[in-house]
């Protein structure tokens, strides 16, 4: 059974997702956290929904204030704020969207949350943990596991597409803007693989320190962002993702560095970052990882 779930955020935002629920009660949910320009409707969620409902546990994905390129942030007060969309979001906003959604499955009777983020959900949903953890967020306990799917190292794959020399100028760029009061400006582009404000760019490239935690780079970085996480943990990539560094390499790289006894890591065949036609695929690792932490 589908239900489409309408929630307001501790800033007045208003959001709405999608409730898929299994045949029968159960105090078990997967909330999905989507990634850029993304939304609650793609085939990818239908198919997770489908194969974590048939294993009698309920889905819930929603559209964060990072949806899409482009959208004016709808408050409950009926006014509007550009600056909602994956061209104009604040990612230290996502704290409220993925409070919400926990606070309100929670008002709807599920006791036992599993944390779901693809892309830049993952980022989100480790800095909204690691910052519910540190303000000893009441209802904490009742998440169970966390499951990143395509975490990606934003900040080396931008050096990476563009050049170390083109970054610097890019960054330059975005900080004379600042300078002139031009942040929400767009940014060139070529400097990003889809539109981004200045604001946005600062944010993802300067304005970093709580979110640049994916150093998959830097070989002497300990993860306490990942090794904060101490609840039951599962990493998934595509086998052809958003990663500069070879991809067995990394895996063996971070199950040395990840000091979580229930980790599960590893990479899904034949796919891409966004796991096309191999859903199903993925849809059943994550079950049987729920199914082996209960």
């Amino acid at each position: 059974m589908l239900e489409k779930i309408y929630f307001e955020l501790e800033d007045k935002v208003e959001l709405v997702g999608l409730l898929h629920k299994p045949k029968n009660n159960t105090s078990e949910i997967v909330i999905s956290i989507h990634g850029m320009q993304s939304n609650c409707f793609k085939k990818r969620e239908d198919i997770l929904a489908k194969n974590i409902n048939n294993a009698g546990i309920a889905y819930f994905a929603f559209n964060n204030r990072g949806t899409e390129l482009m959208c004016y942030t709808k408050k409950t007060d009926g006014t509007k704020i550009l600056n909602g969309g994956s061209v104009y979001e604040d990612v230290l906003e996502s704290y409220y969207d993925i409070k919400g959604a926990i606070d309100t499955v929670i008002k709807l009777g599920y006791t036992k949350i599993y944390l779901q983020g693809h892309s830049l959900g993952c980022t989100k949903i480790v800095y909204t943990y690691n910052r519910l953890k540190k303000e000893n967020y009441k209802n904490l306990d009742k998440i169970k596991s966390i499951i990143l799917l395509s975490l990606v190292d934003i900040v080396d794959c931008q050096k990476y597409d563009l050049g170390l020399e083109k970054y610097n100028k890019m960054l330059e760029h975005a900080i004379e803007k600042e300078k002139r009061g031009e942040q929400m400006d767009l940014m060139p582009t070529d400097c990003f693989d889809h539109p981004i404000s200045v604001k946005t760019y600062l944010r993802y490239f300067r304005d970093n320190k709580e979110i640049d935690f994916a150093k998959f780079w830097d070989k002497d970085y300990n993860f306490p962002e990942l090794n904060n996480i101490q609840i039951p943990l599962f990493l998934r990539w595509g086998e052809s993702d958003l990663v500069v560094q070879n991809l067995n390499e990394l895996i063996s790289f971070l199950s040395r560095k990840i000091e979580n006894k229930n980790l599960d890591i590893g990479y899904i065949k034949g796919t891409d970052h966004g796991y096309t036609n191999k859903e199903k695929d993925l849809g059943e690792e994550i079950v049987k990882f729920l199914d082996k932490i209960k």
